[in-house]
Parts: structure tokens; C-alpha cells; sequence
């Protein structure tokens, strides 16, 4: 057999690696985690990394980029809350009721927003969302102002009790990485293949015979049902749902994220809910500065980073290979 030379594979077999290295990085990280940061941020930001994966999952993979995501965000974190809280459910069950919430939201949603494209689908994503923030202020089963308090985080299967800190945070873990493969799974698929072809030209996959309408409502129907999953999440983590989660800075916060981590990118929106969360976190002492921290962050990606953190060490790995 003739021997191969290790410095004569292509780069291209050397970048195949890229992925599982990084994913078993991304698990070993998350295992020591708790040991060197506060188990609730890494909870928080395990929350929002998931929401970004969802977002990444319609704007990075579909070129649908949605003003309304809080919508489902927010309104599953409310379900949640109320089944775990008024309805007694167990925490599965309510964060199984409050993805199906999100998951009808979509439906409804996508099937209006969807016909329309560019500016006119974000702005229908937006009305939409603002529309249902202003239902969960006025509603009396969401506490208007005060939200939803005091949720019972429960036990899980009625065996693991998740008032444990360290037991919520796996619980969370377990969660965000069911949903992030899942994303994985979808994006290299033969139907996430067609997604990024329906991005790259809508009008040649018309032409291929493609019903691009049907693959974008699919794409819309799941983003917003993982986004939903992580607000349900959040909400029995932190035992409580506020206006906060349904309001319209939320959809800001994680297109901010999923910019600076990197659009289109599997690991960047991990990576950038991780900075944003972080940033909200350890400077919190300087009050609304944050958020011109973050608006210059913004404005630098834009500028300077387009293809976010992740984005530029993948273009830079490509080019040294």
C-alpha cells in the first residue's frame, strides 16, 4: 500500500475535522464551566445561545432575517411559567407546552410573514410581536408588569429534584445541546441544502422545481419552536416570565448576538450570546453604558467584522490551509 504523506492532505479533509473539534471543545468547556463561573449566568447564557442557534437557523441558513423573534421567545417562557405554576405540570411538561406554544406562534406567523420578502417580511415580524406584546401586557394570566413570579422549577420526571443549582445547569446543558444538534442535524441535511440554495437564489430553486414557500414555513415553523424552547427553559430556570422576554429589545439582543458570533455559522451564535450575556453581566455596575457598549460592538461587526468572531477565525484557518 502506498504511503501517504499527512502534509499532501487537502485542506479541505483538514477543515473537515474543524467541526467535532470545536463540538468536543464546546462539551469539555461546558463540563468545567460551573468550576470557574457562576452556574446561573452559564444557565442564562445557555439560554440565549440556544435562542441565537434558532435565529442563526432562519437568518443565516434561509436569508430571512425576523424582527419578532421575542415573540415566541417570550410567549413560551409565559406558558411555561403558567403550566409550571397554575397547572401544576411537571418542568417537561411545561416546557413542552410552552415549545408547542411557540411552535402554533410560528405557524401563524410564518404563514403570514413568508409572503412577503426583505424589509416587508422583517416589518409583518415586528407588527406581529408587538401586536402580542401588548396582549401579554394587557392579559391577566401574564401579570401584566409583573410577570409571572415564583415558578416551580419541580421535578423532573418526578425522580431529579431541579432546585439544585448544579442539577438545573445540567438539566440546561442536556437542553441546549438536544437543540443545538438538532440545528446541526437540519443544516446538513438535504432540506438545509435546499434552504441554502432558496438563500443563494430563490428564483433558480423556483426553477428547479422547488416549492420555496412550503421550505421557508418548515424553516420558520422551527426556528421559532427552538426559540421556544429556550424561553421555556429560561423561565423555569430563573422562576420567572416577564415582559422583558416579549419585548421587542429581545429580537435586538439576538440579532446582536448571532452577528458577533458569526452569521451562518454553526458555533458563532454560541459564541456570541456567551459575550453579549457576559458583557450584561460583568457590567452591570455601569447601568445603560452597556447598551452603547454594545451599539459600538454593532456598529465594529458591521464595520470592521463582518463575518462575526467565529466567521473571521474560520476565513482565517481557510486561509492558511
Amino acid at each position: 500500500m502506498e504511503r501517504v504523506d499527512p502534509l499532501t492532505i487537502p485542506a479541505k479533509g483538514l477543515r473537515d475535522w474543524s467541526e467535532p473539534i470545536a463540538f468536543a471543545a464546546m462539551i469539555v468547556a461546558l463540563v468545567i464551566a460551573p468550576f470557574f463561573a457562576y452556574p446561573l449566568f452559564l444557565i442564562q447564557a445557555l439560554c440565549f445561545a440556544l435562542f441565537a442557534c434558532a435565529f442563526n437557523l432562519l437568518i443565516g441558513y434561509v436569508g430571512l432575517l425576523s424582527f419578532g423573534h421575542a415573540l415566541f421567545f417570550g410567549w413560551a417562557s409565559y406558558l411555561a411559567a403558567h403550566a409550571a405554576k397554575v397547572w401544576g405540570f411537571p418542568p417537561e411538561l411545561a416546557i413542552l407546552t410552552g415549545t408547542a406554544t411557540a411552535a402554533a406562534l410560528g405557524l401563524v406567523a410564518g404563514a403570514l410573514a413568508i409572503r412577503r420578502q426583505g424589509i416587508y417580511f422583517a416589518m409583518i415580524t415586528l407588527a406581529l410581536a408587538q401586536m402580542m406584546y401588548f396582549f401579554a401586557l394587557q392579559a391577566k394570566f401574564t401579570g401584566g408588569e409583573d410577570g409571572i413570579q415564583a415558578v416551580p422549577r419541580g421535578k423532573l420526571f418526578g425522580l431529579i429534584n431541579l432546585a439544585d443549582q448544579m442539577t438545573m445547569y445540567a438539566f440546561v446543558v442536556v437542553v441546549f445541546l438536544a437543540g443545538f444538534l438538532l440545528i446541526h442535524r437540519i443544516i446538513h441535511s438535504p432540506f438545509g441544502e435546499v434552504l441554502k440554495a432558496i438563500r443563494e437564489n430563490e428564483s433558480r430553486a423556483i426553477s428547479l422545481g422547488y416549492k420555496t414557500d412550503r421550505y421557508k414555513l418548515v424553516a420558520f415553523v422551527l426556528s421559532a419552536t427552538l426559540a421556544g424552547v429556550a424561553g421555556a427553559t429560561k423561565a423555569i430556570a430563573f422562576q420567572i416570565a416577564s415582559l422583558t422576554d416579549v419585548h421587542w429589545t429581545m429580537s435586538g439582543e439576538v440579532v446582536l448576538m448571532t452577528l458577533v458570533g458569526g452569521l451562518g455559522t454553526v458555533f458563532g451564535p454560541v459564541v456570541g450570546a456567551f459575550v453579549i450575556v457576559a458583557m450584561q453581566n460583568y457590567l452591570s455596575t455601569l447601568e445603560q453604558w452597556v447598551t452603547v457598549i454594545q451599539g459600538v460592538i454593532f456598529v465594529l461587526c458591521v464595520l470592521l467584522f463582518r463575518r462575526g468572531i467565529i466567521g473571521e477565525i474560520a476565513h482565517a484557518l481557510r486561509v492558511r490551509l
